[in-house]
């Protein structure tokens, strides 16, 4: 018998017994849906992590700050503790917490780094609420990620380079400030498109319980995403609401940063970015990408996909018994067939090839029916949860179905399929075939 000719008669000889067959075959089914729909949730989920940090520019964008803040905030080394140096610079947040600061020595540093195209500081700016004229005042939050990044945009643009607008009825000019969708309601605008162009008052209190009053024009409305509903400021204006902030305090007070946010050239390597990292430690530094950030996010979400999986093949395991015992059960059925076989001359790697076949062909129904069904309950789920409960996170897709790893979860559970059924096969191939031509 060719190839073919075995092919074809496994699959007449599975669906000898219908009933059977199909019983083993939705077995095999409930664990192919399974892997395909657990790894549909990790494709979904990891996609649009990457998506939101590519769409930011996150790629070549590196946070800096002294190596003990870092620590602080749990990126932690086993140096065990720091000397202390009584001639470094602190700021403070929250209540009383005290961090080491980036200065202006440091800011010089790394734009003499290789690879770096731009250095932005961030300043620690806490500011007490952003209006729109006489309406409602509402907390706001500042992101610290540079002015340059690229945010998802609603309506507007971003923040220019130079960050500032001249408006008449404004002595000096106004800072520049991208606005998250979720504020233009509340502020009181009618829409994303008719927020650009506006002017917001940002309120700061300096140390002294004074609180002065910033301008912000608005250049673009954000929609919002992964990294929550902060304002993005121009360093223009970021710079004027930590001068409000501080003002009063001496010059060793402002001349400090929380951190620094450098900009990478285009497409730099893993290996380049460690190597930046192993520079900057040997100064007190430390290096942080986005990636390293979103890792500890990453790492859960591939756990849980593994677990998740590791119930499906427990599944298609107790599938494969069903495959063992439905070819079996099909052998001792055709005992005699296979005697007869054996005397027209068929070899005993052929029958074991029939019996393999046809195992191979009942995981393949499993598989192909789990992989079909799962993708079309999952993107129902998608599109359901997308319209629903996660409208405001644009371009999520809790399941997403890469079709190279549906393809090798079919061809695993057939391989699953072909191990369980090498038992029955192998039964098969030995069969004697005078003492099969008599078996009753």
């Amino acid at each position: 018998m060719t190839f073919l000719e075995i092919l074809s008669t496994a699959i007449g000889n599975t669906f000898r017994s219908r009933l059977r067959t199909a019983l083993t075959v939705l077995a095999i089914f409930v664990g192919a849906f399974t892997l395909t729909l657990t790894n549909g949730l990790g494709v979904g989920i990891k996609s649009y992590i990457d998506s939101q940090v590519a769409g930011l520019g996150g790629e070549d964008l590196m946070s800096v700050a002294k190596a003990s803040t870092l620590e602080a905030t749990g990126f932690s080394t086993d140096e065990g503790p720091r000397k202390y140096d009584p001639e470094a610079s602190f700021f403070t947040v929250g209540s009383g917490m005290q961090f080491e600061a980036i200065t202006n020595d440091d800011l010089e540093l790394l734009r003499q780094l290789d690879g770096v195209v731009s250095v932005e500081p961030v300043r620690v700016v806490a500011p007490d609420y952003v209006a729109h004229g006489d309406g409602e005042k509402y907390e706001i939050l500042l992101s610290p990620a540079p002015s340059s990044i690229e945010v998802d945009l609603a309506a507007g643009r971003g923040v220019s380079g130079e960050g500032t607008v001249t408006l008449e009825g404004h002595d000096e000019p106004v800072g520049q400030i991208v606005m998250p969708v979720s504020y233009v309601e509340p502020l009181g605008f009618a829409s994303a498109e008719d927020a650009v162009g506006a002017v917001l008052t940002v309120a700061l209190s300096d140390p002294f319980g004074n609180q002065r009053e910033v301008s912000a024009y608005v250049t673009g409305v954000m929609r919002q995403g992964l990294f929550g509903e902060a304002f993005v400021a121009s360093s223009a204006l970021r710079e004027e609401m930590f001068a409000a902030q501080t003002r009063g305090l001496p010059a060793f007070v402002s001349n400090v940063f929380q951190s620094a946010v450098m900009e990478l050239e285009p497409g730099s390597s893993a290996e380049r970015k460690e190597a930046i990292k192993a520079e900057l430690k040997e100064h007190g530094l430390a290096g942080i990408t986005l990636e390293d950030q979103l890792g500890a996010i990453d790492a859960v979400i591939t756990g849980l996909v593994w677990v998740l999986n590791g119930f499906a093949i427990i599944a298609l395991i107790a599938a494969g018994f069903g495959i063992i015992n439905t070819l079996l059960m099909s052998v001792q059925e055709r005992t005699r067939e296979i005697g007869l076989m054996k005397a027209m001359g068929m070899g005993a790697g052929r029958i074991f090839a029939l019996f393999s076949a046809e195992a191979v062909f009942i995981g393949f129904l499993g598989s192909a029916l789990g992989a079909v069904l799962g993708i079309v309950t999952g993107t129902v789920i998608s599109d359901i949860l997308a319209d629903g409960i996660l409208s405001d996170l644009d371009g999520l897709r809790v399941l997403a179905f890469d079709p190279v790893q549906v393809l090798l979860v079919t061809l695993l559970v057939m391989f699953l399929a072909f191990v369980a059924g090498t038992l029955p096969a192998a039964k098969a191939a030995r069969q004697d075939p005078i003492d099969a031509l008599r078996y009753e």
